[in-house]
């Protein structure tokens, strides 16, 4: 995972982003030469400029070459491989990568104050069979720790980098990596076992949504009022969690219990890619959820049989800890009020 110093700017978002997907492209060239890969960047828009270096530089810096040192065309062509002018996947592959270098770049460009993810997922035949994200500021929750725990809690360790991995039939697991100037070292840390949320009652629920949305804009919100995770709890309302950029990190949000739900609506103008719900995909469904499409549907990522860069995923993408999946569907698909009706009940009783 890369380790940030210090306050990024627009520039060197997209020199982490390049230098990321080379180093992963690379890795991934070595180790599995046959596999193509599917991302989004390539190295047109740093081609012509004087940026060029800069990612050489720090990919050279990092990489493992073996046998002879990297080139500025080694880089360069990692960094294309698997980009929208790169056709070497072929009509059917049976098994390729999608990786996205950094999903969340308005949370990236915060540096600490927000959330982004690094995202790599294995594809066999039109299925997600493993995945892997990676978060550097990545929030311990903290709900459930007494107050003689947080008063012994460092705040520096609020906030740590994390590991998420996932493959088909062996769960979803974390690892949280030590501070960059601690003595303990990564392969002290030890494996977690994810599980979702046990909530199966909407108005219960953890819900996130994405940042150029508003409650008021989907379907269930004719249904269920929505309130802010600081708010004052109670009255029959579901709880938004903060802010957080990008999908992977929604899809960390719903595979490690920290949130019950995530619903993406699509809009007309916008297409849906597959490097920001491939590996949060494999996670939530080790994790124990559920993802479909707005009417209940799997998601298929070969849909895409051309380049396997889109996702079609009717209405959008429903993420859940699938104990709430058919109610959401419900409202989504019909605008009930049944789960508003249940809610008031609720407190009637209360």
């Amino acid at each position: 995972m890369v380790r940030f110093s210090r306050r990024p700017t627009k520039h060197l978002s997209l020199l982490r982003t390049l230098a990321c997907k080379a180093l992963v492209s690379l890795e991934l060239g070595n180790l599995f030469p046959f596999i193509p890969l599917v991302a989004e960047e390539d190295s047109a828009s740093i081609r012509s400029t004087d940026l060029v270096g800069y990612v050489v530089d720090a990919v050279t810096d990092q990489a493992s070459s073996e046998g002879h040192p990297l080139t500025k065309g080694d880089v360069l062509e990692a960094i294309d491989r698997g980009g929208k002018n790169d056709f070497s996947m072929g009509s059917q592959p049976a098994s390729y990568w999608v990786l996205d270098p950094i999903d969340g770049t308005r949370g990236f460009l915060k540096g600490r104050e927000s959330l982004y993810v690094v995202g790599l997922a294995l594809v066999v035949g039109g299925e997600v069979v493993s995945g892997a994200m990676g978060c550097p500021n990545w929030q311990q929750d903290l709900s459930n720790v007494t107050n003689d725990g947080l008063q012994e809690y460092e705040i520096s360790n609020a906030r740590s980098e994390i590991i998420m991995v996932s493959h088909v039939g062996c769960g979803t697991w974390t690892k949280r990596l030590p501070p960059q100037l601690s003595n303990t070292s990564a392969k002290e840390a030890y494996w977690t076992r994810c599980f979702v949320d046990g909530f199966s009652a909407v108005h219960e629920a953890r819900f996130c949504i994405p940042e150029s949305q508003t409650w008021e804009t989907l379907p269930l919100s004719t249904s269920v009022k929505a309130r802010m995770e600081t708010d004052t709890p109670g009255g029959g309302k579901i709880v938004l969690l903060p802010t957080c950029c990008g999908s992977l990190c929604k899809y960390m949000m719903v595979a490690s219990g920290r949130a019950s739900t995530y619903i993406l609506r699509t809009r007309t103008q916008t297409s849906i890619k597959a490097w920001d719900h491939a590996a949060g995909m494999i996670c939530v469904h080790e994790a124990g959820g559920k993802v479909t499409d707005w009417e209940g549907s799997q998601i298929h990522l070969a849909a895409d049989a051309a380049e396997r860069r889109i996702i079609f995923a009717r209405g959008g993408v429903i993420v859940s800890n699938g104990n709430l999946h058919d109610k959401i569907l419900g409202i989504t698909t019909s605008g009930s009020s049944s789960i508003l009706e249940e809610a008031q009940d609720l407190i009637k009783k209360s």
